[in-house]
């Protein structure tokens, strides 16, 4: 059952107002929302056998584009809706990179969301994408938080001024989609973090602009502990989180990892495909 922290969001104070910046100001402490700490511990490793091989290839004319990020390039895999429209859903990659599975799993959301909104799943690797444990480890830990946010400013930037974002992630792409809609802005309209640290931070999560939908594991690093000290710490910040903690590993929901939990995973995308047909009709 959900457990809902439900409160009505207050006005900023003067003490807090350092922190409603723009998203170009808004910059994030390299240990906060960040899993590179775990890569150390073998358990964390070993949940994390290496993917079942996969090639996509795309129903809805996907397609590999390149956008600006600060005078750089970066990749992203990108399913224009059928019309236009200014909807988007970033989709934010596991430890792996911007792999076919994730270019799949996006192409998933886009048809479950009635092929009208415009899909975004960007590369925050830089075209690196890792095949076993020890370099997904290498490359998480060797990911600059400024990259790291250039790329999603650039993911911004191309929507555009007007587009209504949401965001989903897994793992440490559940770490990016929250950073990802506050950095949003007023842009933000949804938020999906499946098993990815919190950012600690009350003065920005003060700054989201959307509610957010937690989906979690039962595990030691993203604990029970870390989940309702992230739900305390969004009612401090006047925010609202729905969470569920599922009885299952980490990464229960991706299907090409052998600790793939099928009902868990069902159960955990009908609440996310859901509560984001919501935020983007």
């Amino acid at each position: 059952m959900f457990k809902k922290v439900l409160l009505t969001l207050s006005v900023l104070t003067a003490g807090f107002s350092s922190f409603s910046q723009s998203c170009c100001e808004m910059v994030f402490a390299s240990n906060d929302g960040n899993m590179s700490a775990f890569v150390a511990d073998a358990n964390f490793r070993n949940m994390h056998p290496s993917p079942l091989p996969y090639v996509h290839i795309s129903e809805f004319g996907g397609e590999m584009i390149q956008i600006n990020t600060s005078g750089e390039k970066a990749n992203a895999y990108l399913i224009k809706s059928r019309v236009k429209s200014d909807k988007w859903l970033f989709v934010y990659q596991e430890w792996w990179g911007l792999n076919d599975h994730i270019k799949k799993q996006a192409e998933v959301f886009y048809k479950d969301l009635g092929q009208s909104v415009n899909v975004l799943a960007l590369d925050m690797y830089d075209g690196k994408i890792a095949t076993n444990p020890g370099d997904a480890g290498q490359y998480m830990q060797s990911a600059k938080e400024d990259r790291l946010e250039a790329i999603m400013k650039g993911g911004i930037d191309f929507a555009g001024k007007k587009a209504k974002i949401a965001s989903v992630g897994w793992c440490f792409g559940g770490s990016l989609s929250l950073k990802s809609a506050i950095l949003e802005g007023k842009q933000a309209v949804g938020c999906v973090m499946y098993y990815g640290m919190p950012v600690k931070d009350i003065a920005k999560l003060k700054t989201l602009n959307t509610d957010v939908l937690g989906l979690f594991a039962t595990e030691q690093w993203i604990s029970k502990e870390v989940i309702e000290e992230f739900a305390a710490n969004m009612k401090a910040a006047g925010e609202k989180l729905d969470y569920k903690i599922f009885n299952a590993a980490h990464a229960f929901a991706n299907p090409s990892n052998a600790k793939f939990d099928a009902e868990a995973a069902g159960e955990a995308y009908a609440l996310a495909i859901n509560y984001l047909k919501k935020k983007l009709k």
